[in-house]
């Protein structure tokens, strides 16, 4: 379906599929920083004498932040374009990651609140990166392929998980918690390079042929999105918006499925490898096998979970083979 555009006038790979890569690429790198305490939790907690309590709250941080930064991120996104924003927000979101790999530099009494802080300024930095997703594959993608594109940059967020959560658990038990957060940085930084080296408006990208952009303004895509328009006068009550999408039965239920649907993703991002281990004072030769069965945990839930029931007995055998 995806790769009608057939006369390209360059030979090769459609620009809007390395695009789409990009996407797929970052948003991975996006998960896999949002996975990094869950990962090192353990070892966080006991060298900086954290409670569970305490780790709830610092868990709880990045949600905090991500919810009160959604609706701000989508103006600043359609206020000064997704390339700038998405840029922005993933230098960022790779600098506090980054700094959390040296949280130990202060003092044992301020290592909590310095650690929620940097999770919270990750959620903050991190709450435009979907939109800014859903805006990018409407300007390079036409209607058709649209929803194809919007599955596979999605696909990241599980993609990530099942292949961070055991390289990161090897990190942790071979190098040191610290090293999880500084590796997954620096990983971010190289790619904020790329993205601005690489990633443009349609109209304006140099690999972009002109039967490629054709074919996708043709087909509905939104090609001159992040252009600068004449600004007109809105028109009807802005608030009445909200009122609309609230009664709205079909968006409440993508909300109500979403919700339900998250209270199980955030279980599995945050306690679910620290779960088995809690208590046992057993969590340094065991971290790097857990991180490998948290990640197959994730890649097995997504592709077979929801058909079939049995697998609700893996956090069982999980926590008996990490105990």
């Amino acid at each position: 379906m995806i790769l009608d555009s057939t006369l390209d006038e360059k030979k090769g790979i459609p620009t809007r599929y390395l695009i789409l890569l990009m996407i797929f690429v970052v948003t991975a790198v996006n998960y896999g920083d949002r996975a990094t305490l869950s990962i090192a939790g353990t070892e966080v907690a006991k060298e900086l004498g954290l409670s569970a309590v305490s780790m709830g709250y610092i868990f709880s941080a990045f949600g905090w932040a991500y919810l009160l930064m959604q609706i701000p991120g989508g103006w600043l996104l359609d206020k000064f374009g997704s390339k700038k924003v998405y840029s922005y927000s993933l230098f960022f979101w790779s600098l506090f990651t980054f700094l959390q790999g040296f949280i130990d530099v202060f003092p044992l009494a301020w290592a909590g609140v310095s650690m929620f802080f940097m999770r919270f300024m990750l959620g903050f930095s991190e709450a435009p990166s979907f939109p800014a997703n859903a805006r990018i594959v409407a300007a390079w993608f036409p209607a058709k392929e649209r929803g194809t594109a919007s599955a596979i940059f999605n696909a990241a967020q599980y993609f990530s998980l099942a292949l961070f959560s055991p390289l990161l658990g090897w990190l942790t038990f071979a190098l040191g918690w610290e090293h999880v957060f500084t590796v997954m940085g620096i990983i971010g930084f190289v790619l904020t390079i790329i993205w601005v080296k690489f990633v443009h408006n349609p109209t304006d990208h140099p690999r972009m042929s002109a039967a490629e952009l054709k074919y996708i303004s043709e087909g509905g895509a939104v090609v001159d999105m992040d252009h600068k328009k004449e600004a007109t006068p809105a028109a009807g009550p802005k608030m009445d918006y909200i009122r609309q999408l609230l009664t709205n039965r079909m968006m409440l239920g993508v909300f109500f499925g979403q919700y339900f649907l998250n209270t199980i993703t955030w279980f599995f991002l945050t306690w679910f490898s620290d779960l088995p281990r809690a208590g046992q004072g057993n969590v340094d030769s065991e971290s790097g096998v857990c991180g490998f069965d948290s990640g197959a945990v994730w890649l097995c839930w997504r592709r077979t979970g929801r058909a079939v029931f049995g697998l609700s007995d893996w956090p069982r055998l999980h926590a008996d083979f990490c105990a």
